[in-house]
């Protein structure tokens, strides 16, 4: 399954997440900081969703209330919940 999620208060612009079951496949993203996305990407392919949802929830980047990996888990909760819908 593959869901597009589009975040905010952050600089990435567009997280592409493809599910496979309960494992996060792929995570690729538009805008923000390439280097430190590619590696997050990187490092939660083949994770286990729950589990890569409760590391980055609620990591803030500076003075701002979000991040990028928390804004991911933001869209992989949602991803769960679309793919649930059916």
């Amino acid at each position: 399954m593959i869901y597009i999620y589009m975040p905010s208060g952050v600089c990435s612009k567009e997280f592409l997440i493809e599910l496979e079951g309960d494992r996060i496949k792929r995570v690729s993203v538009k805008g923000g900081c390439s280097g430190n996305l590619q590696g997050i990407s990187r490092l939660v392919e083949g994770m286990d969703v729950n589990e890569a949802i409760s590391r980055m929830r609620g990591i803030r980047c500076g003075s701002k209330n979000t991040s990028c990996p928390d804004q991911l888990s933001i869209g992989l909760e949602r991803a769960l919940k679309s793919r649930n819908a059916y």
